[in-house]
């Protein structure tokens, strides 16, 4: 088994932990508190038994998921070029949830700090590690930027990826700048920039494609 799985299944186990030893505690609330707005006041609630199992079970699924699908890509050999950078946006993806899991369960029994802010220097974190894989992904249906064009061209998927994976390190940055702003303002610093990021590679890999196979002039 590869290391990153025995890290990833270790953390997921403690978590499915937390959630029984903590389901099992009278004190714990029934209402759970489970989503905050971009002002980092709660706005959403669950059930004790979702409020503590909800994470631990997503993380589970989407592991399950992210093993399973290089398994049946057409291009599956190409995850061998990029396989390190692949686990370990798995690892840091069961991190970032296994955080928000932690992060919920302390405010549910009573601490209080700055959701917001935590919420962007993780994601900006989580973008800044999305940047150095997308620049090292090859051609596959399931990671990466997948437009029409890249997954045509090995050539023009290289070129975008190459320029995506910068744009994803400066959104991480900017997130990370969010910190030290209202919440507000830092939900949009992680969003805006994303937006515009994908907004640009969609462009610039249309344009690699044409200006690749442009018809020669006779």
């Amino acid at each position: 088994m590869r290391k990153s799985y025995i890290i990833i299944l270790a953390i997921i186990s403690f978590s499915f932990i937390i959630a029984i030893s903590l389901y099992q505690i009278p004190c714990y609330p029934e209402k759970v508190a489970s989503h905050w707005n971009i002002k980092g006041e709660v706005d959403g609630y669950l059930p004790k038994f979702w409020g503590l199992f909800l994470m631990p079970v997503l993380s589970l699924i989407l592991f399950g998921l992210f093993v399973f699908l290089p398994k049946i890509d057409p291009l599956k050999e190409n995850y061998q070029h990029f396989r390190k950078y692949y686990d370990g946006f798995i690892v840091l993806l069961i991190i970032f949830l296994f955080s928000l899991f932690l992060l919920t369960v302390l405010w549910n029994i009573g601490f209080r700090f700055n959701m917001a802010g935590l919420m962007t220097a993780a994601m900006g974190i989580f973008f800044f590690y999305l940047g150095i894989m997308v620049e090292n992904a090859k051609r596959n249906w399931f990671i990466g930027i997948r437009t029409p064009w890249t997954l045509s061209s090995d050539s023009v998927w290289d070129k975008t990826h190459k320029l995506g994976g910068k744009l994803f390190k400066i959104c991480g940055l900017i997130a990370l700048a969010g910190i030290f702003l209202p919440p507000p303002i830092g939900f949009w610093l992680v969003i805006g920039p994303v937006i515009l990021n994908s907004l640009a590679v969609f462009a610039y890999s249309y344009f690699v494609y044409r200006q690749e196979n442009k018809t020669p002039q006779t």
